[in-house]
């Protein structure tokens, strides 16, 4: 029997002569030029902005990609800093695009909850459809991912918080589609944030009710479940809870789950608990997986609260005897050099010593008695 082979794109089993079947998908769905490298967007002018949102005072371009572009702005009436997101003018010319946005922006903006990304305005600015939104001051998974490997109780905390965020979204009915790092940010308190709701799918909304198209495949290929490109009119919450498997996954040991994958304890040394709350979340049948996100929560917290705590930290080295020739070691002396000299206390003057008392005594003693002798002779 001839041995299965893997796409080496997305790890999707093919057959040995075959070709494989999520990328042609991705690739019927995908727009003719697909295949060609990505044409930097057309900015606007910044006095085009300035001319259509007087409210914003706009600064630095954050970032873009296929939903749109995403700006530094400062809301002036409230004099608080903002995200402000430009949809992609090609989607908002799509028929019927105004009604979706303004019935599916109304949704987004009633999620108030402190792992989502909050929603504060939107609506029609001549050509562009806008958010302004809560303004995050941190880095995504991925940024973190790329720079250091996340420690297991570290990456516990962070999925505990997604599902908190996920479960209190779906609750609404609202599905996001395109949970991946890219999405997750973490601010400087430790605080999850998810952003970017813009592929977000209301369950039970009418087809036609939601930013994007109900037939379209939206989502990133190796975080999208399977359904997603099977089924794309039928997804429900369940797929953002295959994507949290694959982000649980990476932060656990930095790899996508690709193709014949193993358990995370195979990688790296972890609680083999997890392997079973991860291999759950991964599941290819939506029926096999957790079926809510509060599910996986709860099997994240009874791992991590039974896990040994983190070995203390190493005390500090201690100061090398010759000083070290560093910008930071200049600045310490520096800054040494500007402290006022430490001024020792006064010593008080030591007194007589005992024996040097009594010698003066005696020869005052002497002095006088010698004066007193002499004084009686002469008067004799």
């Amino acid at each position: 029997m001839p041995a299965t082979r893997y796409c080496s794109e997305c790890g999707t089993a093919v057959q040995p002569d075959g070709l494989c079947p999520r990328c042609l998908l991705l690739a019927a769905a995908a727009p003719p030029t697909a295949g060609a490298p990505p044409k930097p967007r057309e900015l606007p002018a910044p006095a085009e902005l300035a001319a259509l949102f007087p409210g914003f005072e706009i600064g630095e371009l954050l970032g873009q990609g296929g939903m749109g572009l995403v700006y530094r702005a400062r809301q002036r009436g409230l004099d608080r800093q903002v995200a402000l997101k430009l949809l992609a003018r090609e989607i908002a010319a799509e028929p019927g695009f105004a009604e979706r946005f303004t019935r599916e922006a109304r949704v987004l903006a009633s999620l108030a909850h402190p792992h989502i990304v909050q929603v504060f305005e939107f609506g029609q600015q001549g050509p562009w459809f806008y958010f302004a939104m809560e303004l995050v001051e941190g880095a995504s998974l991925r940024e973190m991912l790329r720079a250091r490997s996340l420690a297991a109780r570290e990456s516990l905390a962070i999925v505990a918080q997604i599902c908190d965020a996920l479960q209190y979204a779906h609750d609404r009915g609202v599905v996001h589609r395109d949970i991946k790092p890219e999405n997750v940010l973490v601010d400087r308190s430790g605080q999850v944030k998810i952003l970017d709701f813009g592929l977000s799918k209301v369950s039970g909304a009418r087809p036609g009710d939601t930013l994007t198209r109900t037939d379209q495949v939206m989502g990133t290929p190796h975080y999208m479940a399977p359904e997603q490109w099977e089924r794309p009119s039928e997804v429900d919450h369940r797929a953002d809870i295959y994507a949290l498997g694959v982000v649980f996954y990476e932060l656990l040991t930095g790899e996508l789950p690709l193709g014949r994958f193993e358990p995370p304890s195979k990688k790296v040394v972890i609680d083999v608990r997890l392997d079973d709350v991860v291999l759950r979340t991964l599941a290819k049948e939506p029926e096999r997986r957790y079926q809510h996100a509060s599910e996986v929560r709860t099997d994240v917290e009874h791992v991590a609260v039974s896990m040994p705590p983190p070995l203390p930290a190493a005390p500090p080295r201690a100061a090398p005897a010759e000083p070290i020739p560093t910008t930071r070691g200049r600045e310490l002396v520096s800054a040494l050099q500007r402290r006022p000299p430490q001024l020792l206390p006064a010593r008080s003057p030591e007194p007589f010593p005992l024996a040097l008392k009594i010698a003066l005594a005696f020869a005052v003693f002497l002095i006088c008695g010698g004066a007193v002798f002499t004084g009686l002779l002469f008067f004799s």
